[in-house]
């Protein structure tokens, strides 16, 4: 019993079934996209052509039978109504016992035959006697044909005669025939005549048709070979409108069109937005390489300083107090130098992440005085001077402080460690054009050339061309100073150019948002001036015409 239920499980005959089912509904599908795919080889324009001549080919076919039945059945109603007025006529010459003849007509027929058989046949003028068809025997058969016109066909089977029996009042019986001739010639003849002229109907129509097909499905081929184009990269191009006149597209080309040139110009700007990112992401990446080459040198220095001298104190090389005090001075010097660096560093790396500076309003002239007192006391032997052409009340920015007070020490740092001890330095303040408070450091000095212009801001940026620094000087940079200076402008929404011809000095001038009563709250989103692709949009490089 356990071998049975085993050999005859209802849930594995049912899983194999599912399967067969399964099996046989994949390959119904295989074969039917196998038979299809021939029809998805042909192009839409022969579809199209051969498709309304299958139509016409039937409409001409359907009309021409209907119009041949209609002609034979017409043809058929006249033959029948002669023979009955040809039976009549022959009766009445038989049955009046006159014994006048009865002639028949060419193409006709008449016959007399008993019901049991024997028959005399008259044919017509033309008709031979084998042309003829048998008269019917019986009486059954003769009962079932009179007065009933019916076909038959001739002793010889070349002719088909139209016939029709009548019983007379001496139970003989009277057989009238024509011979259906003329009806097969003229429906032959309309035949042929419905071939011919539907062969022709066909002939123009394909030849028209795929005329007019093919003037139809000119946009379809402007959409494809725009299609190459874009493929082939070109993603400017557009398919073109056939209705460019109307305001709305009302065919289905003018509408594919339309919804097509949409989607290339959301393709194109993807495409642009994604070719603008990813070489804002290379121009970023070699920024970052050589920020991080840079720094490394930069830190090098002085940590190669403080191990050297480390290193000759480790040793005893300095025995004398003085020279010892001095060589701890030179270590904590480039220590502190270091720190800066390592400073400087950070506030561009948080500058860059965008975090949101504390704002509150701020008043430049008050930032321009002690920006000139300490230059004049760290270079007393110089002309610094400071020019406000403008009321106070409109030189005060929203914005943190101490980064504003940071820009213009840099600025101010800048030409004057930079510049001959013999040239001049100015500070300006005045208002400028758009409602922003202008911070203009200038200087007599040597000026600056084009490609130092160019690069003046960026990161790491010496322009003596070289790496070493000027140990004649109390105070030397790091090319940090002036992008510490276009980051924190840029942070307040501001701009930072420098005008400069050689040998006629430079002017660094700092644009920033004034707070005035019709903007007396300026809202800095850090995170939207840092979305910016180029870190240093925020500054401009402008040169006086020769």
């Amino acid at each position: 019993m356990a071998a049975q239920s085993k050999d005859h499980n209802p849930q594995s005959e049912a899983k194999l079934f599912v399967a067969e089912d399964d099996a046989t509904f994949i390959a119904r599908c295989r074969n039917s996209t196998r038979r299809y795919s021939t029809l998805r080889k042909i192009s839409l324009r022969t579809k199209l052509v051969a498709s309304v001549l299958a139509l016409v080919f039937a409409a001409v076919a359907l009309i021409s039978a209907a119009s041949a039945y209609a002609l034979r059945a017409y043809m058929l109603g006249r033959v029948d109504d002669q023979l009955e007025t040809m039976a009549m006529h022959a009766e009445s010459k038989l049955t009046n016992r006159s014994y006048r003849p009865v002639y028949a007509p060419p193409d006709y027929f008449i016959g007399l035959s008993a019901v049991s058989g024997g028959a005399a046949v008259d044919p017509g003028a033309g008709v031979a006697e084998d042309d003829v068809p048998d008269l019917p025997i019986g009486l059954a058969v003769l009962e079932s044909k009179v007065d009933v016109p019916y076909d038959a066909r001739s002793a010889n089977g070349r002719y088909m005669w139209r016939m029709l029996t009548a019983r007379l009042s001496d139970d003989t019986v009277l057989h009238v025939g024509q011979r259906m001739t003329g009806i097969d010639a003229v429906i032959t003849r309309l035949i042929w005549v419905d071939v011919l002229v539907g062969v022709g109907v066909l002939i123009s129509l394909a030849t028209i048709g795929a005329a007019l097909v093919r003037r139809s499905l000119i946009p379809l081929v402007q959409i494809e070979r725009t299609a190459a184009r874009i493929a082939a990269g070109d993603l400017t191009q557009r398919v073109p409108d056939p209705e460019a006149d109307g305001a709305h597209p009302t065919t289905e080309f003018g509408r594919l069109s339309t919804a097509l040139n949409a989607m290339l110009t959301q393709i194109e700007v993807a495409f642009l937005d994604r070719a603008r990112s990813e070489q804002a992401a290379l121009r970023s990446e070699e920024q970052m390489r050589q920020f991080v080459a840079d720094a490394s040198h930069e830190l090098r220095t002085p940590l190669t300083t403080i191990r050297g001298f480390a290193e000759l104190y480790r040793q005893g090389a300095v025995s004398a107090p003085e020279a010892a005090a001095r060589l701890v001075r030179r270590i904590e010097d480039e220590a502190t130098r270091m720190g800066l660096l390592v400073e400087d560093l950070l506030l561009l790396a948080r500058l860059d992440q965008g975090r949101p500076l504390p704002l509150a309003p701020v008043e430049l002239p008050v930032l321009a005085m002690e920006a000139v007192h300490t230059a004049q006391a760290l270079d007393p032997g110089r002309d610094i001077t400071l020019e406000m052409g403008d009321d106070p009340e409109l030189l005060v920015v929203n914005g943190d402080d101490a980064r504003l007070r940071q820009v213009i020490g840099n600025l101010m740092a800048n030409a004057v460690v930079h510049t001959p001890l013999n040239v001049a330095v100015t500070l300006r303040l005045y208002a400028g054009p758009g409602d922003t408070a202008v911070v203009e450091v200038s200087d007599t000095g040597p000026g600056l050339s084009r490609d130092q212009a160019q690069r003046v801001f960026q990161r790491f940026y010496r322009t003596d061309g070289a790496r070493t620094r000027d140990t004649t000087r109390d105070a030397t940079g790091t090319g940090l100073g002036l992008a510490i200076v276009a980051a924190i402008v840029r942070a307040h929404h501001g701009t930072v150019e420098v005008v400069t011809e050689t040998g006629q000095g430079a002017s660094f001038r700092v644009y920033l948002p004034a707070r005035t009563e019709a903007n007396p709250h300026i809202i800095v989103n850090a995170d939207d001036v840092y979305s910016e692709l180029d870190p240093h949009t925020a500054f401009r490089t402008v040169e006086p015409p020769g």
